[in-house]
């Protein structure tokens, strides 16, 4: 085949050749940071948003079960836009949103009280079974993470 049949892009040099490639992916690659940062897709068959079922003892009047539906949000939550927020600020890709404290962690021995949480059900396609406490700061920092989804609705009383 002479050089002239070539399709003109094949006539460059090889650093050119290149050059045109990168430009050709330059898009691709300047969006992979914001795909990295974006929430995981839901698996096949939890096309109808994400179910939490929560359930809080020793936690005064918001003991009991709760159901928390995301996306679209609902359920037995007065706040469920914002407990549906504050888990999709958390939720980022090859991290468990809800895995529990390392046993190796040192924390203080501030214990912050007897409230206690189960969160079952599914989350950005996952399973979720998780357990909640306050009985150190490392618990209470974690519980204060899911502070919309663990401690109910905000009283919006004034005095």
């Amino acid at each position: 085949m002479s050089v002239s049949r070539l399709p003109r892009h094949a006539r460059l040099p090889r650093p050119a050749r290149f050059a045109l490639a990168a430009l050709a992916l330059a898009p691709a690659l300047l969006a992979a940071p914001a795909a990295a940062s974006a929430l995981p897709l839901p698996l096949p068959g939890t096309e109808h948003g994400d179910h939490l079922v929560v359930t809080v003892t020793d936690s005064g009047s918001w003991s009991g079960t709760h159901h928390l539906y995301c996306h679209p949000d609902g359920g037995t939550y007065r706040n469920a836009k914002e407990a549906c927020a504050q888990l999709d600020r958390q939720t980022h890709w090859g991290r468990d949103l809800f895995a529990a404290v390392p046993k190796d962690s040192v924390c203080t021995m501030i214990y912050g009280g007897p409230q206690r949480a189960r969160v079952t059900g599914t989350w950005a396609g996952r399973r979720v079974n998780a357990e909640f406490n306050r009985k150190n700061g490392c618990e209470i920092e974690r519980w204060n993470r899911f502070s919309g989804l663990l401690e109910g609705p905000k009283s919006t009383t004034k005095s």
